[in-house]
């Protein structure tokens, strides 16, 4: 008789399902039960869950991600894709904060669980243009809510008047996240975003940045830089060796997480 799985191993599944869709693109249904080691009916149900949280469409025979430009716009679509990345890289980022520091958090996704890992840090003094991040750090730390417009599809504000604010802040380190990473520059499809991201590097003492690897070779329409305003890049094992080459020559510090997958 099978033994039926828990609903943590499920849902670990439906995350490697959701992780081969969207680094595929699409999918035929039976070969992605293949590659899951289930029936194509199980594939049908785990797709059926996923499709129901936004996070893929299920079509004719296949499942297929999201476009690049409606992942990026929506953070429900994002935050569940490289969970074992954005989990990975939680300790390596709080071991660059220390007790006291005035620390900027972007907003994304894959910061979150670092955010959550924060509230250990004594005396913080966040400033984030998250909306996200300030609900998770209310409690354990003096945050600063940077407002301008609300972009509810990124839970975050951004525009000029983010920066203006910032100009009263003295940032010991600030941690970002990246839509597209080309050649070592760096881009956003939103303008507002990649003023404001280019301001925080300006604003701050040190500046992290933290990649998945399949941001790599990607660009979108507003430029904010390249890797050389940055201090230290944490990123995985997908990114290929030849962004990894235009990286280093950006003077960046390269650190590779390797994230844990089933």
């Amino acid at each position: 008789m099978p033994v039926r799985k828990s609903a943590a191993e499920v849902e670990q599944r439906r995350q490697e399902a959701l992780r081969l869709v969207t680094g595929a693109g699409e999918v035929r249904i039976d070969q992605l039960a293949h590659r899951l080691g289930v029936s194509v009916m199980t594939a049908h149900r785990d797709l059926d869950d996923l499709q129901s949280r936004n996070l893929l469409q299920k079509r004719r025979g296949v499942a297929a991600a999201f476009s690049t430009v409606q992942r990026e716009s929506s953070l429900r679509l994002r935050e569940h894709v490289n969970a074992e990345f954005k989990a990975a890289i939680a300790e390596p980022l709080l071991d660059l904060v220390a007790p006291g520091d005035t620390v900027l958090i972007d907003c994304g996704s894959t910061l979150f669980p670092f955010v959550r890992a924060l509230s250990e840090v004594e005396q913080l003094q966040v400033v984030t243009n998250s909306l996200r991040v300030s609900y998770l750090l209310s409690e354990s730390a003096t945050v600063t809510l940077l407002g301008d417009r609300v972009h509810p599809e990124f839970e975050s504000c951004a525009g000029p008047e983010v920066l203006r604010q910032l100009d009263r802040f003295r940032v010991d380190v600030a941690f970002l996240t990246a839509t597209c990473v080309h050649n070592g520059g760096l881009s956003h499809p939103v303008r507002e975003y990649a003023e404001n991201k280019e301001g925080f590097v300006a604003a701050a003492g040190r500046s992290i940045l933290a990649v998945d690897g399949g941001k790599f070779g990607r660009t979108a329409t507003y430029a904010h830089g390249d890797l050389s305003g940055y201090q230290t890049l944490i990123t995985d094992d997908a990114v290929s060796r030849k962004e990894l080459r235009a990286a280093e020559k950006c003077g960046v510090e390269v650190r590779t997480t390797v994230p844990a997958r089933a």
